[in-house]
């Protein structure tokens, strides 16, 4: 038997700004999804096989062979979206205690996806939305595609715990989850004790995050048949440039 908890109330795609400066997080369905951001929803779920290759993340310190990613940058600025040259993604210790400090180099998002008008589109929204919550500014965009796997017999979306990611927001598109349990999202209050627990449960919603307000995390999955993961887009945007070692 599995449980799996909904989201406390989904946002209405007219009230995303209000909830996210209330609360600084706000979970969006799909149909909203594809709403705002001008997304046909058949063409968000034809991007599903593409996370069928992804590499394996060699970074992971607990030794784990869970993760595969890919990971490329972008520039969201006057509503143009534009892919920089491809580098190292990189935290401080302060936001990752586990990989934070190192220069993790990973395989870059692949044509196949990066030629999607899509994609694009995406990314442009999310700039409206960080710009509608933090002011207008050009945002420098990490997108990050996840699948966590359950090779181990366990599987671990945030290895590093309950933590922020140094950035102005965070979002977390649920892309699949085929043959898991598990895999719960945790949001907390990161001045007080207040939280919330849920389970992204359908492909292309997406949880907002209002980095400094909240900490966040997903608890590990568990294979229900073989094969079973979780797949996601995690896109992050921060005003002040990518972090880099010498910040």
């Amino acid at each position: 038997m599995t449980t799996s908890f909904s989201p406390p109330s989904l946002a209405a795609p007219t009230e995303l700004g209000t909830v996210l400066q209330q609360q600084g997080y706000a979970v969006l369905d799909a149909h909203s999804v594809s709403a705002l951001s001008g997304c046909p929803a058949d063409a968000l779920a034809a991007l599903r096989p593409l996370w069928a290759d992804l590499p394996p993340d060699a970074f992971l310190k607990d030794g784990g062979r869970y993760r595969r990613r890919r990971h490329s940058c972008f520039v969201v600025q006057d509503g143009q979206v534009t892919q920089v040259p491809h580098r190292a993604h990189w935290q401080p210790v302060e936001y990752n205690a586990l990989h934070g400090g190192m220069q993790r180099l990973f395989e870059p998002l692949r044509p196949e996806l990066l030629d999607q008008p899509v994609l694009t589109q995406l990314l442009r929204w999310l700039g409206q939305v960080c710009s509608g919550l933090k002011g207008v500014k050009p945002w420098f965009v990490e997108a990050h595609q996840f699948r966590i796997d359950t090779t181990d017999g366990i599987g671990r979306p945030t290895p590093e715990g309950a933590h922020r990611d140094g950035v102005d927001l965070v979002a977390v598109f649920l892309v699949n989850r085929e043959g898991v349990k598990g895999g719960e999202t945790r949001v907390f209050d990161a001045a007080g004790p207040n939280g919330q627990r849920f389970t992204l449960a359908e492909p292309w919603s997406v949880l907002l995050l209002d980095d400094a307000r909240v900490i966040h995390e997903s608890t590990p999955i568990q294979p229900i048949t073989q094969g079973g993961h979780r797949d996601t887009l995690v896109v992050t945007l921060r005003a002040a440039g990518f972090q880099e070692e010498h910040q």
